[in-house]
């Protein structure tokens, strides 16, 4: 698998369980990570994970013009019942080829795991939310972080998307703040 690694993705979903109007809510966000890249990609949340939204979960990862699995060859996905066999069926026919991974194995899909304890260590843990709204907000500050200003240890303790000002030696140091100064991204302002 090493090999073909800079075409393949995995999937898993994370579970959150928050306040809503009905009282505590089970929350399931869905996120598809290059395993290449360790680019994450947030493919949807809901309180209710019937067939219905993740065949269209599926349908939108595999859009034609802006899908997130177009050009990958396989997605590897733990055995969670919400990956039903008609989410996997759309997959294929897209010509991506869904891996089962095996009962209680989550070092097999280490990237994706390793994603989901930092989004709840540095965001979800650290936040109060009210609705579904802020939940996506929160989750797509947090994407925002970390594919623009977090270092990876994985990859040498660099970023996955560099800009200009992340590159600079010189100037004065300053300081991105998201989520109200929950994350904080230090750098010099490009000359």
């Amino acid at each position: 698998m090493r090999s073909r690694s800079g075409r393949s993705c995995c999937g898993g979903l994370y579970y959150l369980r928050g306040k809503g109007k009905q009282g505590l809510v089970t929350l399931y966000l869905l996120f598809v990570m290059e395993v290449a890249t360790r680019r994450v990609h947030f493919a949807g949340c809901t309180t209710n994970p019937e067939e219905a939204w993740t065949k269209q979960v599926a349908r939108n990862l595999t859009a034609a013009d802006e899908g997130f699995l177009q050009g990958k060859r396989y997605v590897l996905m733990d055995r969670d019942t919400k990956f039903s066999k008609a989410f996997r069926d759309l997959v294929k026919e897209a010509g991506v080829t869904p891996l089962l991974l095996p009962p209680r194995a989550p070092n097999l899909n280490a990237h994706l795991e390793r994603f989901h304890r930092s989004l709840k260590e540095e965001c979800l843990e650290r936040m109060i939310f009210f609705g579904e709204a802020a939940l996506r907000k929160g989750v797509s500050e947090f994407l925002l972080h970390y594919h623009r200003e977090r270092n990876h240890q994985g990859l040498n303790n660099g970023l996955l998307e560099k800009s200009a000002s992340a590159q600079a030696v010189d100037g004065p140091v300053q300081c991105r703040e998201r989520l109200g100064g929950l994350l904080k991204f230090y750098y010099r302002r490009a000359a």
